[in-house]
């Protein structure tokens, strides 16, 4: 039997945008306010199984939330039907009943009975809502004076404690510290195990694919895919990417035209001879000419491009996959072979423009090469082992003392996602090992 049907669900919203700001304007414009329709949901249907865990996946304002709602009856459906079997928990909006001036042992009782229950039931529950909350020492103050941190975490301790048929969670490892978000997420798993229906919104794509036996992407208000988990992740990133690629392209080329208009670089890489080294940022820069762009020219970088392992041009990547920066050059001197001393280079930032990585041809002991009038070097990355977010690529050509021929500041931007949610600057390969 489903505990959840949802049969041709639509829902839109009324968007003002001449609030009236005086009670007059109220009752003058009542009836002339100008609005637009958004469409938050159009004809979704979709079944639930007891016992199952669902995960809803998409970007900001595609409708998951609005669904979350539609269940738990918080708000109703413009067309369309939605049957639920069973107690409903919804781990949505944490707090909505809290009053400020009682304490928290007050709003325990008070918000439990939203829920449904009885004094007595609540009575037999509330020492387990305390001590998971893990706040007995300040449990008889009102809740004014606590932190948001607290407030939440009472908030979900009682929400949790009710042993619902189906459980609806809205990003709920946003709550409270490390420790506490690992014991909700155990909780989770607990109430998994007991058979309990769970529909779970979230943006970390590696709990979703831990957790749920199933995953709907949701886009612009309609189903995009349901299906198992790891697939439709990887679908829902995959389209991602290709939004986020074609954006910092634009980026991109903008960036290089930029350069080309300002320098008077015309990029002319026909026949050009490859030279292959692995190669990151100068550390020894001079005195900049400009914001983005300082050294003497005497080597000039003119197109810088980053490909995948299929050689496909991208700007979009997954952690610990292959990428390949490929740098062209020209030389302005008049007998490029009498140039002996040469170094290429790269630098990676993160959006904080905090250095990532870095290295050059000098660093990595490449042997001494000659250049020509024009050509291009490659650097391999065998795994780019960084954690989800966007960044820049510094590129440069100098001496190996660090005289600079052409360093170029944020040359290209570029993009990592991950189905895991790390923190720092980068994803170090390992693995735990417990006793």
């Amino acid at each position: 039997m489903y505990a959840i049907e949802v049969r041709n669900v639509s829902k839109s919203f009324k968007i003002y945008h001449d609030k009236p700001t005086t009670l007059k304007e109220k009752l003058l414009f009542i009836r002339s306010r100008k609005y637009e329709i958004f469409k938050a949901l159009e004809s979704i249907s979709f079944n639930i199984e007891e016992g199952e865990t669902v995960g809803l996946i998409g970007e900001n304002g595609s409708g998951k939330s609005t669904l979350l709602k539609l269940i738990s009856k918080i708000i109703y459906p413009d067309k369309g039907e939605i049957v639920t079997r069973g107690k409903v928990s919804s781990l949505l909006e944490l707090g909505a009943g809290f009053h400020p001036d009682f304490t928290g042992r007050e709003n325990i009782y008070i918000n439990a009975s939203i829920f449904g229950f009885s004094k007595k039931e609540i009575e037999n529950r509330i020492n387990d809502i305390i001590e998971f909350s893990e706040l007995e020492e300040f449990i008889d103050n009102p809740v004014r004076t606590y932190s948001s941190g607290m407030y939440m975490r009472l908030a979900f301790s009682i929400a949790i404690n009710i042993d619902p048929d189906i459980l609806l969670i809205d990003e709920i490892l946003a709550v409270g510290d490390e420790n506490f978000q690992k014991k909700c997420f155990n909780k989770i798993r607990e109430f998994k195990n007991k058979g309990t229906t769970i529909v779970i919104v979230s943006h970390d794509l590696g709990s979703i694919q831990k957790i749920c036996d199933r995953v709907i992407w949701i886009d612009n208000g309609n189903i995009k895919a349901i299906g198992e988990p790891k697939r439709t992740v990887d679908m829902y990133l995959e389209s991602i990417a290709k939004i986020s690629g074609k954006i910092i392209e634009k980026e991109n080329i903008e960036i290089a035209a930029k350069l080309a208009e300002n320098e008077k670089i015309h990029i002319d890489c026909s026949d050009e001879k490859e030279t292959e080294v692995y190669i990151s940022e100068n550390s020894d820069k001079s005195k900049k000419e400009n914001e983005n762009r300082w050294g003497n020219r005497l080597i000039e970088i003119v197109d810088v491009k980053l490909y995948d392992t299929k050689n496909k041009e991208t700007y979009v990547f997954k952690s610990g996959d292959e990428c390949t920066i490929k740098i062209w050059y020209k030389c302005n001197a008049e007998n490029p072979n009498e140039i002996d001393d040469v170094c290429f280079g790269i630098g990676i930032f993160n959006s904080d423009n905090i250095s990532c990585y870095g290295t050059n041809t000098y660093i990595d002991k490449v042997s001494k090469f000659k250049i020509n009038d024009k050509g291009y070097v490659i650097c391999k990355i065998n795994k780019l082992n960084l954690i989800e977010g966007r960044y820049s690529l510094d590129v440069a050509c100098h001496m190996e003392n660090g005289t600079p021929y052409d360093y170029q500041k944020s040359r290209l931007f570029f993009e990592v996602f991950s189905e895991i949610k790390d923190v720092g600057i980068a994803k170090l390969e390992h693995y735990w090992e417990i006793n």
